[in-house]
């Protein structure tokens, strides 16, 4: 194992918390309609949890509106019932093979909820984050212990400079993440 390496996984583990994020986000209701509000939700579909992507077209035909699509009508129920149960507060009408959603605008009590929310996953995310660092700076000292591996201070020195920039750079990234997240949420 080399310093690259470790770099190389660090920033990749860093980089998968930040994603993870920002999905989370997407799937969160603001009163704006997207299709990723639903892309995600788990269907029952034949006895195996199924996206709901995977199922049906989503669509948005209108601002607060969204249109579900499904490829089989047979899973038309399964699916209104996990859009019932997604905790998204949305309620699904069916019209004939298509699924209407109205997505109203949530409450300030919801606002300020959902805000909240969204700001306990970014800590959470910048947890995951410095956890990466720990990893990696824990392992570039393991590096350093080993004789055998021929590493000097000041490469790994470098080497830990290296994972505190992109500690930075990826924690930034999550305040910038949120910080547009929460706007959004508040103006709904």
């Amino acid at each position: 194992m080399d310093l690259d390496t470790i770099l190389l996984e660090c920033e990749d583990q860093m980089e998968k918390s930040v994603e993870h994020l920002s999905k989370e986000l997407r799937g969160m209701r603001t009163g704006r309609a997207t299709t990723a509000m639903l892309e995600y939700i788990k269907v029952d579909y034949y006895g195996s949890m199924t996206d709901l992507r995977e199922l049906a077209a989503i669509s948005v035909p209108e601002p607060t509106q969204l249109l579900v699509k499904p490829f089989d009508p047979g899973a038309k129920t399964e699916i209104v019932k996990a859009i019932e149960k997604s905790g998204l507060g949305l309620n699904p009408q069916t019209e004939g093979t298509q699924i209407r959603i109205i997505v109203p605008s949530p409450s300030s009590d919801r606002r300020k909820q959902l805000a909240t929310q969204a700001k306990k996953l970014s800590e959470d995310t910048k947890v995951a984050v410095r956890n990466a660092r720990r990893d990696a700076n824990k392992r570039i000292d393991t590096l350093l212990a080993d004789k055998k591996a021929g590493l000097t201070e000041d490469a790994a020195e470098r080497a830990q400079k290296d994972v505190d920039e992109a500690t930075k750079k990826h924690t930034t990234r999550v305040e910038e993440v949120v910080t547009k997240k929460v706007t959004e949420i508040e103006e709904a």
